[in-house]
């Protein structure tokens, strides 16, 4: 059971029929913008969204802010094996559970791959893809290479995450430091304890990128160049695989353009929702 007192809101859980509990926030009301966060020690939907979907509910959206299984408020099963396939039959199966038939799927580094692959598993309930320097699209060495990902392991595995820890992680995530508040870090550095070993050892997510033709609901997409976590040409490889796709490009931007660039990733997001 996930401690009442972690300094992020508390809101809803849905309880799927296999016995996980996902927490979210439900905000809003109007056509479902579905958020998935990005994985490392101490993430949650709130952390990586809370500058974001407060101004998609005055467009107009209903935000449903999802804490991951292993994330946040979320359960976190010590004997799970954390790869795509897990996290796309949950996500499936809470959609299902919170009667949301058709949604468009906002997704962050891993909630980008679980995006797609939802996409790819069940296109009927996805209705437009907004992917932020997405997983999914290069193999598990390429990822296991980049500086931020080598650190982020190295330091996750010598034992728990104080906010010095998390902030020496954390530095990398993004092209200018100054924007990580102490808020931000001791939010994760509160729930990074609570995440099992095996949530990062058992996390395997495939190269999808030969099946994104496959994938009929229009994309839109940010990358920074000054990503550190995951390589900003995964940009053309979506581009030209997928059919009705377009990224935006941004230098001076490491892996969190939603926090990097917030105005502009909340106002570009709003007018592909509302516009096409």
């Amino acid at each position: 059971m996930t401690s009442p007192d972690l300094p992020i809101p508390l809101d809803q859980f849905a309880e799927l029929d296999n016995g996980l509990r996902l927490h979210y926030l439900d905000v809003g009301h109007g056509p479902v913008v579905v958020w998935l966060h990005g994985s490392g020690p101490g993430a949650s939907g709130y952390s990586n969204f809370k500058g974001n979907y407060p101004a998609f509910v005055e467009a107009g959206f209903r935000n449903i802010v999802l804490d991951l299984p292993g994330f946040g408020r979320s359960d976190k099963p010590a004997d799970a094996q954390y790869n795509l396939d897990f996290f796309v039959a949950n996500l499936n199966a809470f959609l299902g559970k919170i009667g949301v038939t058709k949604c468009t799927l906002l997704g962050n580094s891993l909630g980008g791959a679980i995006s797609i692959g939802q996409a790819l598993a069940h296109p009927d309930t996805v209705e437009r893809l907004i992917l932020m320097a997405p997983g999914g699209v290069e193999e598990r060495e390429t990822y296991f290479r980049m500086e931020g990902i080598v650190r982020m392991v190295e330091t996750f595995a010598k034992g728990p995450m104080g906010p010095a820890e998390m902030r020496h992680v954390m530095s990398l995530q993004v092209f200018d430091p100054s924007l990580l508040d102490d808020t931000i870090i001791n939010e994760r550095a509160a729930i990074a304890p609570s995440q099992p070993a095996n949530l990062f050892s058992t996390m395997m997510v495939p190269n999808m990128t030969t099946r994104l033709h496959e994938i009929k609901a229009p994309i839109f997409g940010f990358w920074g160049t000054d990503d550190k976590f995951n390589p900003h040409t995964g940009a053309l490889k979506v581009i030209e695989n997928a059919p009705n796709a377009r990224m935006i490009l941004l230098n001076q931007c490491g892996h969190w353009v939603q926090v990097e660039h917030r105005d502009l990733f909340n106002r570009s997001c709003i007018d592909f929702l509302t516009k096409g």
